[in-house]
């Protein structure tokens, strides 16, 4: 009778050949030079039983005979690690003998019903005769179908033409067991592409020949030239058919099968995940003994720094509770802080348990320790409910120090964030963090427990918080509602209602009551970025004319910039311009010192860079606020890297100057706020107050105060794949950073001069191991990525005259880069195969130009600088 799936002749014995191979390399590398193995062998087929009542129901008996290990390439005598040993020496001689145990599948028109095999076989042989018994598992006509194989439960597509059948698996859609995870962010993510195919040969109605490869590649977001690829292709070639056993009289499979060996059992054809031990791996304590010196705080601008934070990470991971507190009690101050990035780094349910048991909120002493970690959690790459609980718990006990309880909500605030991206919104963690947040704002006093559950919602950007927000941008005082109209900057333009964008014309056009220029050129900047409309655009023009002298020239230089730089508005701005152009020329011609300006730091084909710089001063010539940003994007997403801002208020007092309207009353201050990807930090104060302001400027030494300084994880991918052919892989990408920025304000009377330096030091080092575990080889590649950098941003004021003159410099200098590529085959008695490949290049410095004006008033600055000794005041 006609069959649906291959169907064997009685009393045959059918001889096949097969072998496996796995490779591994570089994404775009031809598969000659790759690292990898081939496994070879024999494979006897014979027909035990076909169902009497039904011709499709057959049970079939595979044996795998004579294995070989080899290269998948050529290597010389010296560089092949399998040379002179026997497969027996290679393999272990219990796994041999488990390999070449038979096993019996039964088919049920052409699908595996049944894999039956040995109980307590071991993992690694039993995952090889999987891949090898799914390849007997096909369709005969066209169509899709959901087939569990050693890949999982699959979506499966067969193509049949006469003789020959193609199947596709989705690899995607794979239902399996693995463990791993993503990073927070597109840009910083890793990109898989898999592909698998198999095409089979017919003849005689049953398998001629097999031809199966699958595909991984596996590509860095920020610099796709990063990647590795993982082939594994399996053949199996029909050599002849001979006499065989004959066919076994019985009704039922089962009793075939327990009367052919009553040891069989029937286990899944799905691969069982496993995991070779590590032999002669160092123990937490060895490892971080041999890359101590490099995380010494003084070498934190260094790639070195920022590659053995990555793999302490890696061992962290793998470490108890016990042997991380261990290393945390008997380390010196001085490296601590270090330690505490790379511990709460590592996100695991030991090292979070480590950090809570050591960190005591309640002692004040500890205080900059308990700052590191809970930045670490907020830059936390895969945050788990479990972390954001935690700190909501000890947000509601005693803390001693109140800096840490402000960075404490500002961080749970960002984790709010993280946890909603990843539809975790809904998890009682989140709500129970949202509620608290909300609530303890409305019943807010102090306007610094404002400020601070304000910036919490500049990190979490929940839309329900949005009017709330508008409140606050409203009707309070300068600083609040600074930090309330900034964090509606960092919305979505689409959550950017009707409502928003009337409340920030009133406050920018001042029709309820009058604002400070901050706040005022905050709301411009909202609208001007949120699909302003025409009348919008249209009174923002109107309005220059009639401003303050400084904050004219501002929203002058904001538009221009909007114009040069193409941003989204630019279209409905040149609009408005041509139909205003009639009556308009002096408003456009107005002298002053502030300025916004964008620009490329890099255009890459797969990220881009952008920086963008905005200085507004006050009529007299006094810093009120200078913003430093850079954005990092790509195709579908954008990071916020960084942002610097300096805002300084009632400083004329200083100079003798005249305050501007509506600014007389205000306080002295000067202070930094900061974000580092997508992480609003608690805000620094450099001086408060008139007294504080000048018992520092008559100490000021120009020393820089340190805003942020330590190791952040940046790409933390891990994912495990099972390939078809039976092994398992795991890749991982870490990308950490080490950074310390710091920034400074200076004054000399004498020069009627102030300088505000912002320096930001980086190492970056990313780290990518792609690796298959055969149990008794291992073969993977290792990338590895560095670059150490360091941009200064100075701008130096003279107000000895008006227009008072300044020149900003934005300096990169010059920046080792090299990456590198290893290699490796390996053998658990330690022999090994490398081949390592590298380059290093210095990429030059850059000045960046900025805009014309600016490069011309810097002429002027340095040019009468050069008769004025260095001594301030």
């Amino acid at each position: 009778g006609h069959t649906t799936g291959p169907s064997l002749n009685n009393d045959k014995l059918y001889k096949f050949a097969y072998s496996t191979e796995v490779y591994v390399d570089r994404a775009k590398a031809s598969l000659q030079k790759s690292a990898g193995y081939r496994i070879s062998s024999g494979v006897d087929v014979n027909l035990l039983w076909r169902n009497p009542d039904n011709d499709d129901n057959q049970l079939i008996k595979v044996t795998i005979k004579d294995v070989q290990v080899e290269n998948v390439n050529e290597r010389p005598a010296a560089k092949n690690i399998f040379k002179g040993k026997s497969t027996e020496k290679i393999i272990g001689k219990e796994y041999l003998e488990a390999l070449q145990r038979p096993m019996v599948l039964e088919l049920v028109r052409g699908k595996v019903k049944s894999f039956y095999s040995y109980q307590n076989e071991p993992v690694f042989t039993q995952n090889i005769k999987r891949g090898l018994a799914s390849l007997f598992q096909l369709q005969l006509h066209s169509g899709t179908a959901q087939e569990v194989d050693v890949s999982g439960k699959c979506n499966t597509t067969y193509h049949v033409r006469q003789d020959q059948v193609t199947k596709i698996k989705a690899l995607d859609s794979c239902e399996i067991e693995k463990q791993g995870f993503t990073s927070h962010n597109q840009i910083l993510d890793v990109s898989t592409k898999t592909t698998s195919a198999t095409i089979y040969v017919l003849e005689d109605s049953f398998i001629k020949s097999i031809k199966a490869e699958e595909n991984y590649v596996l590509l860095l977001n920020s610099r796709r030239k990063t990647g590795s690829k993982i082939v594994s292709k399996q053949r199996l070639e029909l050599k002849s058919v001979q006499a065989g056993p004959g066919l076994i009289a019985e009704k039922q499979a089962a009793n075939v099968v327990k009367n052919l060996d009553s040891s069989y059992v029937a286990v899944s054809l799905v691969a069982e995940p496993v995991k070779s031990k590590c032999k002669k791996c160092p123990s937490l304590s060895e490892h971080w003994k041999s890359i101590r010196e490099h995380m010494y705080p003084e070498k934190l601008s260094k790639a070195e720094a920022a590659r053995s934070f990555l793999s302490f990470i890696q061992n962290i991971r793998k470490a108890t509770k016990e042997e991380i507190l261990q290393i945390i009690r008997s380390e010196n101050k001085e490296l601590l802080p270090q330690i505490v990035d790379a511990v709460t780094s590592a996100q695991t349910p030991a090292s979070l348990e480590a950090m809570l048991d050591f960190l005591d909120f309640k002692d004040a002493s500890t205080s900059i320790l308990q700052e590191r970690f809970l930045y670490a959690c907020g830059f936390a790459s895969h945050p788990s409910e479990m972390l954001l609980k935690s700190l909501t718990d000890k947000f509601k006990g005693d803390i001693a120090n109140e800096e840490i309880r402000e960075t404490l909500v500002v961080v749970m605030g960002a984790l709010i964030r993280k946890l909603c991206d990843r539809e975790g919104c809904k998890l009682p963690a989140v709500m129970e963090a949202k509620r608290l947040i909300l609530s303890r704002l409305e019943k807010a006093k102090k306007d610094d427990n404002v400020r601070m559950y304000l910036l919490a919602l500049k990190n979490a950007l929940l839309p329900e918080a949005i009017p709330m927000l508008l409140k606050y941008a409203e009707s309070e005082e300068g600083p609040i509602s600074t930090v309330a109209v900034t964090a509606l900057q960092r919305y979505d333009p689409s959550f950017l209602t009707k409502e928003v964008k009337e409340t920030m014309n009133r406050i920018y056009h001042q029709n309820r009551k009058v604002h400070e220029k901050t706040v005022r050129t905050a709301a411009a900047a909202v609208i001007l970025n949120s699909n302003p409309s025409y009348m919008e655009v249209k009174n923002i023009l109107l309005s220059i004319g009639e401003l303050p002298l400084e904050m004219t020239k501002y929203m002058l230089s904001m538009i221009q910039d909007i114009l040069q730089f193409e941003m989204p508005s630019s279209k409905i701005v040149r609009q408005v311009l041509k139909d205003m152009r009639a009556h308009n020329y002096e408003r456009f011609s107005r002298t002053g010192s502030s300025s916004a300006y964008s620009g490329y730091i890099t255009r890459g084909p797969d990220v881009s860079s952008t920086y963008s710089l905005d200085i507004l001063y006050s009529g007299s010539g006094i810093l009120r606020r200078s913003n430093m940003n850079i954005h990092i994007f790509d195709r579908n997403s954008e990071l916020h890297a960084i942002q610097v801002v300096i805002e300084a208020q009632g400083l004329e007092t200083i100079i003798a100057a005249t305050p501007d309207e509506g600014e007389e009353n205000l306080d002295s201050f000067a202070g930094m706020s900061a974000i580092l990807f997508d992480v609003q930090l608690r805000p620094v104060t450099f001086f408060e107050g008139y007294g504080d302001l000048m018992s520092k400027m008559f100490s000021a030494t120009g020393d820089l105060i340190s805003v942020v300084k330590g190791l952040i994880l940046l790409t933390d991918y891990s994912q495990e794949i099972q390939l078809q052919s039976g092994p398992r892989a795991s890749t991982e990408f870490l990308g950490g950073l080490a950074i310390d920025i710091s920034g400074g304000m200076e004054f000399s009377l004498w020069y009627r001069e102030s300088k505000t330096n912002i320096k930001n030091r980086v190492a970056m080092f990313t780290a990518g191991n792609t690796e298959v575990d055969s149990f008794f080889v291992k073969t993977g590649m290792e990338t590895t990525l560095e670059v150490e950098t360091t941009l200064d941003f100075i701008s130096t004021v003279q107000f000895s005259q008006y227009p008072f003159l300044v020149c900003m410099q934005m300096d990169r200098a010059e920046s080792p880069f090299r990456r590198y590529v290893t290699k490796y085959e390996s053998l658990p008695s330690g022999r090994r195969y490398t081949a390592r490949r590298g380059k290093a290049e210095l990429l030059a410095g850059n000045e960046y130009p900025l805009h014309q004006e600016n490069s011309n008033m810097c002429r002027k600055v340095f040019g009468a600088q050069s008769d004025s000794s260095s001594n301030w005041f």
